[in-house]
């Protein structure tokens, strides 16, 4: 006669060292770096250009246009220093995550609190080999951590080993 008790549910992967915080790729800082570009030459450009046309200032029909390169170099540092200032972490707690550009901003996310975990993936994401992973807790419905510019392997190694410690968790219901 067989045992009618279900089997157990697999272990978890290992999880990383718990002191380590784990830096966003290379590659998630490049593209974060470029749409900062276009959207630093569109607002800060356009507008030093725009003003520049308007205030009637000297040469303004070659220096209107050329205040757009400013403009994104201003937006792509930014946007890449943001990526590389980004960090996670994953222990027995929960998921972690810290920014750090001018304000700093850490936070975490208890295993206890999470519902469900999503993976988006647009196609410039798809492409280099990114996701977005996106961590819905416990509270209303605007309750969400989102992580973008993960490697995918990452973000796939977290969402199941955050899904599997949540199954086994008897506290996350």
């Amino acid at each position: 006669m067989s045992d009618p008790s279900p089997a157990p549910l697999p272990s978890p992967p290992p999880l990383p060292d718990q002191g380590t915080w784990q830096p966003l790729p290379l590659r998630a800082a490049t593209i974060a770096g470029v749409a900062g570009a276009i959207t630093g030459a569109i607002f800060i450009g356009g507008v030093l250009g725009t003003l520049w046309v308007v205030f009637d200032l000297p040469m303004r029909w070659i220096a209107g246009p050329a205040m757009l390169i400013p403009g994104a170099l201003i937006g792509g540092v930014f946007g890449f220093r943001r990526q590389r200032r980004t960090w996670w972490r994953l222990d027995a707690q929960g998921l972690g995550v810290r920014r750090d550009l001018m304000w700093q901003l850490e936070t975490r996310v208890p295993l206890s609190r999470v519902q469900h975990l999503d993976l988006r993936r647009g196609p410039i994401e798809r492409t280099a080999r990114l996701s977005t992973l996106v961590v819905h807790t416990a509270g209303s419905r605007f309750s969400a951590v989102s992580l973008a510019g993960l490697d995918q392997a990452d973000a796939e190694h977290l969402r199941d080993t955050l899904g599997r410690q949540l199954d086994q968790d008897d506290d996350a219901l």
